[in-house]
C-alpha cells in the first residue's frame, strides 16, 4: 500500500490491472494532469498480475494519494468491488488502465454532480486515440454508440467502465457491486440492473476520458471475437430481467449509416468503416453461434431428464 489519506477525498478513482502496467502509467500520468479538480484518491487493485506493480507506478504516490493493492486472479469485477471496498470518497469513478483522462475531466464531472444532486449515475464521454488506425476505428465505434444511445432527457442507454462514475450514497443503499461471474460485460449488467429500476445514468458529454487500444488490427478482431464469446453467459444473465440493453435491428441499421457518414466526412476513410463493420458482424455472428449451441445443449439435457423420467423403472 502507498499513499496515505489524509482526509476525505471527494473522488475515489478505481482502477482494476492485469499486466497492464505501461497503459497504467499513461493513465495516472493524466489524473497528475487534472486541472481545477477537487480532491481524489487513486485505487489501483492488481490482480493477480504476472509482476507486481513496478516502481514507475509507484512514484504517483508523490502527486496524489495512491493505494496498490493485490490479490489472487479473480477478475477485473472482484478487482473493483475490491477497490470499492477500499475507497473513501463521496464519488467513485471507474477507468479502466489503458484509459486517459482529458485535463479537464474530474472538474467537469465535479460541476455536473453540483448541478444534478438528485442523479447517482454518469456515463463520461469516451473517445479513441486517433493517433493509430486502430485508435481511429475505436473512436467510430464509440462515437457512434453514444450518439445513437443518448436519450432526449440527457440520459444514455449505454454504460461502460472505462469511464462510470456513481455515488457513494447510492452504492450504500443499494449494495452496488460487480457480479465477478461475468466474466465480460460486467458493466452491461450494471446498466441491466439499472434499467429494470427505471433508471439510466447521465451521459456527462463534458467529461472525456480516451480509451487507447495499443493492439494490432489482427489481435483488436481476435478480442472483439472471444469477447462477444465471453459475454454470452452475461447476456443470458440480463435476458431473464425481461430488460433490453442490445440495438435492434433497426438501430443497427442506423448506426451503420452513421458510421458510413462520419467516415466520409471526417475523412478516416471508408477502410475504417469496413473494418468496424466486418468486426462487429463477426461479433454478432459469434453471439447467435453462442445462443445456438446453449439452445442446443439446453435441449439435449432436457431430453435426457424426459428419457430417464419416461423409461420403465428397472425392477
Amino acid at each position: 500500500m502507498n499513499g496515505r489519506i489524509s482526509a476525505t477525498p471527494f473522488f475515489s478513482i478505481v482502477i482494476g490491472v492485469y499486466n497492464d502496467w505501461t497503459p497504467l502509467d499513461g493513465c495516472l500520468a493524466s489524473l497528475a494532469e487534472q486541472g481545477g479538480a477537487p480532491t481524489f484518491e487513486v485505487i489501483v487493485v492488481d490482480d493477480g498480475s504476472d509482476e507486481p506493480a513496478p516502481e514507475s507506478i509507484r512514484h504517483w504516490a508523490e502527486s496524489y494519494p495512491l493505494i496498490v493493492s493485490r490479490q489472487a486472479h479473480s477478475g477485473v469485477a472482484s478487482a473493483r468491488n475490491r477497490g470499492v471496498q477500499m475507497s473513501s470518497g463521496s464519488v467513485l469513478v471507474f477507468v479502466d488502465a489503458d484509459c486517459r483522462l482529458d485535463s479537464n475531466c474530474l472538474a467537469a464531472l465535479s460541476s455536473t454532480l453540483a448541478t444534478l444532486p438528485k442523479t447517482d449515475c454518469f456515463q463520461l464521454r469516451l473517445v479513441g486515440d486517433r493517433k493509430t488506425f486502430v485508435g481511429k476505428i475505436e473512436d467510430l465505434r464509440l462515437a457512434t454508440l453514444q450518439d445513437h444511445l443518448r436519450q432526449s432527457n440527457g440520459c444514455i442507454r449505454y454504460l461502460n467502465t472505462a469511464g462510470f462514475a456513481i455515488r457513494r450514497s447510492r452504492v450504500k443503499s443499494d449494495g452496488f457491486a460487480f457480479d465477478p461471474a461475468a466474466v465480460r460485460a460486467e458493466d452491461t449488467l450494471v446498466l441491466a440492473n439499472l434499467m429494470e429500476s427505471g433508471e439510466l445514468p447521465l451521459f456527462a458529454t463534458e467529461s472525456v476520458v480516451e480509451h487507447s487500444v495499443s493492439l494490432s488490427l489482427t489481435d483488436f478482431f481476435l478480442k472483439g471475437i472471444w469477447s462477444a464469446y465471453q459475454e454470452g453467459r452475461t447476456y443470458d444473465v440480463i435476458a431473464l430481467k425481461g430488460v433490453k440493453v442490445r440495438a435492434s435491428h433497426r438501430e443497427r441499421l442506423s448506426m451503420l449509416l452513421a458510421m458510413w457518414k462520419t467516415s466520409k466526412e471526417e475523412r478516416i476513410g471508408s477502410l475504417a468503416c469496413c473494418v468496424l463493420v466486418a468486426r462487429q458482424s463477426l461479433r454478432l455472428l459469434v453471439s447467435f453461434a453462442y445462443r445456438f449451441l446453449r439452445g442446443v445443449a439446453q435441449h439435449t439435457y432436457l431430453d435426457k431428464v424426459f428419457w430417464k423420467a419416461s423409461s420403465p423403472r428397472r425392477i
